[in-house]
């Protein structure tokens, strides 16, 4: 069967308390003497318990699910914001077009012209 790590019967209080004074500690191979685990056990402890500290709480990821949410929802609505205003743009360039062109009288002035 499997082979059981002889540091196996450390308790999770244990090797808490064994990184928290690693990381206080000047002398690793000191607190590892003293301890009376290797230096490897130690750092793989450390690793792996600020593996756990680092993840993300469930009420940290709700938060951050709710806020991705809310940015794509802002996303799609700056995306029809900006589109009604091209819209916009170019009905107004046509009305101005229209305008310009309806604002002369479009004939020719009437009269005869002279040769005189």
């Amino acid at each position: 069967m499997g082979r059981k790590s002889k540091y196996a019967g450390f308790t999770k209080a244990f090797r808490y308390m064994a990184v928290q004074r690693l990381k206080q500690c000047e002398n690793v191979s000191a607190l590892c003497r003293e301890l009376g685990v290797s230096r490897q056990a130690l750092y793989t402890w450390r690793d792996r318990l600020e593996g756990v500290e680092d993840q993300p709480q469930e009420s940290t990821r709700g938060r951050e699910a709710d806020q991705r949410l809310q940015i794509a929802r802002l996303k799609r609505l700056l995306v029809e914001k900006t589109l009604e205003l091209d819209f916009f743009k170019a009905a107004f360039a046509k009305v101005e077009a229209r305008r310009r062109s309806s604002s002369s009288s479009g004939g020719t002035a009437s009269g005869s012209t002279s040769g005189k």
